[in-house]
């Protein structure tokens, strides 16, 4: 059994997922919605905004805080055993969820411009 961390220490049996799909879609926010009904929704966002939706092979429906692409490396990392993090390439943002603040908004940013 091998698990993956969908964030926040969360983890998820990458064994039983079958789509990691974004959330937009009309298709997937109704999956989301009758799984809800159904309660086979696991909330791991920690009321983060949704940015992946995974789907498992006993109808259970896992939404998480992090990028599909984050959970894509992580995953590839899991089945080959390597760290993401020592991938040069890797963005290490990319593996964490957007906590909304904005640098430029920052007061006490050193202003660089003139």
């Amino acid at each position: 059994m091998k698990l993956v961390n969908i964030g926040f220490g969360n983890m998820v049996c990458i064994d039983r997922v079958i789509a990691i799909v974004v959330p937009e879609s009309a298709p997937i926010k109704r999956i989301v919605q009758e799984s809800k009904d159904r309660g086979l929704c696991i909330d791991a966002t920690y009321g983060r905004k949704t940015r992946t939706v995974l789907i498992t092979d006993t109808d259970h429906v896992i939404l998480s805080a992090l990028k599909p692409e984050a959970l894509k490396r992580r995953l590839d990392a899991v089945d080959t055993g390597t760290d993401p993090a020592a991938d040069a390439d890797a963005d290490p943002a990319a593996d964490e969820t957007d906590t909304g603040t904005d640098p430029a908004a920052d007061p006490t940013a050193e202003d660089t411009g003139s």
